[in-house]
């Protein structure tokens, strides 16, 4: 079976990855770091803004199952993509918003559903949310691979963009 893989820096990973696995055609998600300049970096050194990585969550998925426009717009809910360097009540760069893409497929979907998105009206501030290449993935420690079902935790509190699949699927 052929697979796909996806990047996503959306603050907080525990949250986001746990939206992500219930979405159907993913096979796996990770948390992990990306973007930073240092070599195997730990939870605390991104926290302490000493890497320059953000927290991201990468994802398997299968592509014959699962188109990736719709994993950009599950994105646009898990958090607010016009918040810059911040997620809420969490700050700094490691929770800033970024689509790392894989493929050109992936940048040409993230560039377009971000423009259609500054043009809907449906925001209060432009979105911040960066597009880049990916960079080396550095699997997070293992205590914070899927935190939430590890801790019993239901949810966490992320402010939620309305948007559905049809609303930022680009017209064929």
């Amino acid at each position: 079976m052929p697979t796909a893989v996806a990047t996503f820096a959306a603050g907080c990973f525990w949250g986001v990855e746990d939206v992500f696995r219930q979405v159907p055609g993913v096979l796996d998600a990770a948390v992990g770091y990306m973007g930073g300049e240092k070599d195997h970096p730990t939870y605390e050194e991104v926290c302490a803004d000493e890497t320059g990585h953000a927290e991201v969550v990468q994802l398997t998925y299968d592509p014959d199952v699962l188109d990736y426009n719709v994993l950009l717009s599950v994105f646009w809910q898990v958090h607010d993509p016009t918040q810059v360097d911040r997620q809420g009540p969490d700050v700094g760069r490691q929770y800033r918003s970024v689509i790392f893409f894989h493929l050109e497929e992936q940048r040409v979907a993230a560039k377009m559903q971000i423009a259609m998105l500054n043009e809907s009206g449906k925001l209060r501030r432009p979105v911040a949310t960066s597009v880049e290449p990916a960079m080396r993935f550095w699997r997070a420690e293992e205590y914070h691979q899927r935190y939430f079902e590890k801790n019993g935790i239901r949810h966490c509190r992320i402010e939620v963009v309305e948007e559905t699949a049809e609303d930022t699927r680009a017209d064929n």
